[in-house]
């Protein structure tokens, strides 16, 4: 694209992004060998993305591993994940088409090592197997004071390490090795790259999902709250955006395009991949942010979902996996769907 084709005046953009843009646009894009829409494509999405013709994308929509042990992004570690999602929203940019929007589905580390926390263990009333108190424990050592520990404990019928956690306390870990983990917030680490790479925080909606209790066990150990919502952060690309009501009907402009919080269920069964996020989430994203013929883009695309959606709403879609087994699998989901 010319900078004479731009549907926007560059010269009334703050001048450090007329330099960024100027570049960019300036360049023409109109030849060059680069992959095509309606497939999937296997491969690092840093790598394939370069393939994409440049100002082609009108939404990016995808969720990237979550760095919570997931098989898949098993061979991560913290950094290498961090840069991982850092160096594809930075490859987004080029990409994405002026006045369009790339969307990150995520959710915080709510089991997040940290090897500098406190090794400190909650004293968790409700679960304690023996009923004996420390002034249980002090009125025996008042009537027996020549009582060890050991005879204190069979005096009150318990262990002998009851007795000392009563009377020492147990929060210390002790010669636990593992790390205690707590909560890391991922919003600000993905504001900060999309920002880098040129992007602006647009909207951010919360997805609210079934509560996951089996992966909650924590929470009855603490007052940390089961899992039971995801954030969906949008950004968006300078340029002229096509604001459309009329992509919605009345009903769900007032019961989702409008409202910061979606409310719909997750997939029933991770049955063919361990993380799928519902056809709902980028279906809306897809109906609220794009035109019938417009290309979307899901560069972690696992078993389809986005690609299916884009092809329910008409959109032409390009999708990214890793993983040969996920490209199958999406490339055999979306012929199904076209056969439907």
């Amino acid at each position: 694209m010319k900078t004479s084709e731009l549907t926007f005046n560059i010269s009334r953009l703050p001048k450090e992004l007329q330099s960024v843009l100027g570049e960019l646009y300036a360049k023409n894009y109109d030849t060059g060998n680069y992959i095509a829409p309606n497939s999937i494509y296997q491969g690092d999405a840093r790598e394939i993305l370069t393939k994409i013709k440049p100002n082609t994308i009108a939404l990016s929509v995808w969720s990237p591993p979550y760095y919570v042990g997931k098989e898949y992004e098993s061979y991560l570690t913290f950094d290498s994940w961090k840069e991982l999602l850092r160096d594809v929203i930075e490859q987004h940019f080029s990409v994405v088409k002026p006045g369009g929007f790339l969307v990150i589905n995520i959710a915080d580390i709510l089991v997040f090592k940290d090897k500098e926390m406190p090794r400190i263990q909650a004293d968790v009333i409700h679960r304690k197997r023996s009923s004996v108190t420390k002034e249980d424990i002090f009125k025996v050592m008042n009537e027996h004071p020549e009582y060890n520990r050991y005879r204190i404990a069979s005096l009150l019928n318990c262990s002998e390490q009851t007795i000392d956690r009563r009377l020492n306390g147990n929060n210390i870990r002790g010669g636990k090795s593992e790390p205690q983990t707590r909560v890391k917030i991922v919003g600000g680490l993905v504001e900060e790259w999309a920002l880098g790479a040129g992007f602006y925080p647009y909207d951010r909606r919360v997805w609210v999902k079934d509560a996951a209790w089996e992966n909650s066990r924590w929470a009855s150990l603490s007052y940390r709250s089961v899992d039971e919502f995801e954030y969906i952060y949008i950004f968006w690309k300078p340029g002229i955006t096509k604001y459309d009501r009329s992509r919605l009907t009345r009903d769900e402009w007032r019961n989702w395009g409008s409202r910061a919080v979606w409310t719909f269920p997750s997939v029933r069964a991770n049955d063919d991949h361990e993380a799928k996020f519902p056809i709902e989430l980028p279906l809306r994203t897809i109906k609220l942010l794009t035109d019938e013929g417009d290309i979307v883009l899901d560069c972690f695309v696992g078993s389809g979902t986005t690609a299916i959606a884009a092809i329910r709403e008409n959109r032409q879609f390009i999708g990214i996996d890793l993983e040969k087994k996920y490209v199958n699998l999406a490339k055999h989901n979306i012929k199904i769907e076209l056969n439907r």
